[in-house]
């Protein structure tokens, strides 16, 4: 564990009525307490996950449009709104790390192949891999000891198989490497990660759940075990 606490500083806070504070999870933020190694963000499209997930980055000292403290390169509308009006809590602090945005990926691969630094994901360009393998080519290749790891969805790029591949990749890195990882997903997959820390945005407030009662577990074993009658309840209506 490095990050402890993520504080909202309420005093710079000008108007909680405009962007990002608009978002009720992030207006009612105050301090959130990270307790374990692997930290899970959930919650429905535009409840702040991401949008709190790109403010650690930022003062984490990370490329907010994907990226380590190293890699110099800009994408429009990639900086955070809410950066400035967090603190971030150490013990103790570390420097290494990175920040996976599964909507730029595309442009962090670019930047790889300007720099020539191949050698250092497999030695092959991103973009010649498949979405998936260049995906899993950067946590196997570029992931390692003692760091924070901030990914945005991850399971973008990654079919179920390699979904399960990836929870030892985590498993790997939070055990044997001792790294911390905070995760916004929408996989119930990846959700299953044992004694994680599951941290919902929705419902106005940022609290801790346990998995079975995500929506994401909960549509998801409904749908698998009803599926004729989920159908048709959607599709008939």
């Amino acid at each position: 564990m490095f990050l402890k606490t993520i504080t909202l500083k309420h005093e710079r806070v000008q108007s909680f009525n405009e962007y990002p504070f608009s978002i009720p999870a992030i207006r009612n933020l105050d301090q959130l307490h990270l307790n374990t190694k692997v930290t899970f963000f959930v919650g429905e499209n535009g409840s702040g996950k991401s949008t709190l997930l790109e403010a650690v980055a930022d003062q984490c000292g990370f490329n907010t449009a994907g990226g380590g403290r190293n890699n110099y390169y800009d994408v429009e509308a990639s900086g955070s709104a809410l950066g400035e009006y967090i603190r971030l809590s150490w013990m103790p602090k570390v420097t290494n790390g990175f920040f996976l945005r599964a909507e730029s990926f595309y442009n962090f691969a670019s930047h790889v192949d300007d720099v020539k630094a191949e050698e250092a994901y497999g030695g092959r360009s991103l973009h010649h891999q498949s979405h998936g393998e260049s995906f899993l080519s950067l946590f196997t290749n570029r992931f390692h000891g003692r760091a924070l790891y901030l990914l945005d969805e991850p399971e973008a790029a990654l079919s179920p198989q390699r979904q399960l591949s990836f929870l030892k990749i985590v498993h790997d890195l939070a055990e044997k490497d001792d790294c911390q990882l905070i995760i916004a997903t929408h996989s119930p997959i990846l959700l299953g990660y044992p004694n994680a820390s599951i941290l919902s945005f929705d419902h106005d407030t940022i609290k801790e759940i346990d998995y079975e009662m995500t929506d994401h577990y909960k549509i998801t074993s409904y749908f698998l075990q009803n599926r004729e009658r989920f159908l048709k309840e959607i599709l008939e209506d």
